[in-house]
């Protein structure tokens, strides 16, 4: 895993006009940038996102030229704070998923994820931030590859949801789930997260063109209920294999337990057309 230095990233990035509580997410399967950095930052910048999950990044390999890729698009983009969490080795360097930010890592840490022997390694990273001055858990996740291995990625979905139930913050879950949305995977995702872009989804959904066969919707934001979906897109840009999914949501305020004082008064409050 690779954390960011606070302060070593200047280049400032734009934010679109936001309420109290207002957030803009994005998640991107980056596919190493073969098709260049340079394309994959501007795709971000032009979101103006406040925190991005990245898939398949890679960390001074000979397909990245040597770049830490998570550092370049945090400088590129001026999203500064950021972390790799690797999967594996390829070409030479590290490979896995990473998140970039407008708030500071507050903490990190990584999940293996349960695989089917022989087959890549695979991950759940949880970052903690806060988000308008709230505790919140950002997750990002890469499941296995299709077309099959659909019990595995059940499995990992069901890894991810315990590990989730055990975290009281608001949630967020971003990723390439590598599953369609009837998917048994997703619908475990979904008996506690909701589907931003189902519910507020705009224009076409898919997110994995493919030549012949219809494209697929792989790629997915998912929030608890301590967020409030307004909208999502797929942006249809040909920087990668994917198409990148953008997400805007409200935190919601927690919900404050009534004062000793208040109860108190209410009790003593005789309803509405009582006898005095």
């Amino acid at each position: 895993m690779t954390l960011s230095a606070p302060g070593a990233l200047a280049v400032a990035a734009s934010s679109p006009v936001q309420g109290e509580g207002d957030l803009r997410v994005m998640t991107f399967n980056i596919q190493s940038a073969v098709h260049g950095l340079d394309k994959v930052a501007e795709v971000i910048r032009s979101a103006s996102p406040d925190i991005v999950a990245l898939q398949e990044v890679d960390v001074g390999s000979r397909r990245a030229n040597g770049l830490d890729q998570p550092a370049e698009l945090a400088r590129r983009t001026g999203l500064r704070y950021y972390a790799h969490f690797r999967t594996t080795s390829l070409f030479g360097g590290d490979y896995g998923v990473a998140i970039l930010s407008r708030y500071p890592l507050e903490s990190v840490e990584q999940h293996p994820l349960p695989v089917q022997t022989g087959t890549e390694p695979r991950t759940v990273a949880r970052v903690a931030m806060k988000v308008h001055g709230q505790d919140v858990s950002v997750y990002v996740t890469h499941l296995t590859r299709r077309p099959f291995n659909g019990g595995i990625r059940v499995r990992q979905s069901a890894a991810i949801m315990k590990l989730m139930a055990a975290d009281p913050r608001p949630k967020l879950l971003m990723g390439d789930m590598n599953d369609t949305p009837d998917a048994g995977s997703l619908r475990l995702f979904k008996r506690e997260l909701a589907d931003v872009f189902e519910l507020r989804g705009e224009g076409r959904a898919d997110t994995y063109p493919l030549p012949v066969i219809p494209n697929l919707r792989i790629d997915y934001v998912l929030a608890s209920s301590g967020f409030m979906p307004r909208s999502s897109k797929v942006l249809r840009v040909k920087a990668s294999d994917h198409y990148p999914v953008v997400a805007d949501l409200t935190l919601l305020e927690p919900m404050k337990a009534p004062s000793a004082e208040v109860v108190e008064r209410e009790r003593q409050t005789p309803p509405a057309g009582s006898p005095q």
